[in-house]
């Protein structure tokens, strides 16, 4: 299963439940996994739910794990993964595409400090992640907020040379 871009933006395409008040979900499509927790007990459909969805999606680009992997069961969800790992032991939870290799103290002083950039560039957008896929709506990271966040981690790596 995948997200699908139908799963943001619900508040655009159906104005008219926003606007009769209606509060149920029942209708709204969205997909396992990347639909917010508010959307099942039946709240409305805002712009909170397509920051929850975000953040899932970006969680999983960074991690290579879906929302819906068999790993986790027993209360253990995507979010929980990988906000127990945050910050020391974010390698446990990457995509191994995104792990640098090599030993501690290999390389030049300037590929350390660019390896740490990485790692600290890394760490943020897992820490923007979870914080927009915040069980509860009010706890979730503004939108705006989360553009400029990424904005400064994409400056912090093409400062270092990163493309």
């Amino acid at each position: 299963m995948a997200a699908h871009v139908g799963d943001f933006g619900l508040t655009r395409f159906i104005p008219e439940a926003i606007r009769s008040n209606q509060s149920s979900s029942i209708g709204l499509k969205g997909t396992v996994g990347y639909a917010p927790p508010e959307y099942g007990m039946g709240s409305r459909v805002s712009t909170y739910g397509d920051v929850y969805s975000y953040g899932i999606l970006l969680l999983e680009t960074f991690t290579g794990k879906r929302p819906t992997s068999d790993i986790f069961a027993e209360g253990l969800d995507l979010h929980n993964f990988v906000k127990n790992a945050l910050p020391e032991q974010i390698s446990e939870v990457l995509d191994p595409l995104f792990v640098t290799g090599g030993e501690e103290g290999e390389g030049t002083a300037e590929e350390k400090l660019k390896q740490d950039q990485v790692q600290e560039s890394l760490a943020t957008i897992l820490k923007i992640g979870v914080a927009c896929s915040a069980e509860s709506p009010r706890e979730r990271m503004d939108i705006s907020d989360v553009v400029n966040n990424l904005q400064k981690v994409k400056s912090t790596l093409l400062r270092c040379g990163i493309n």
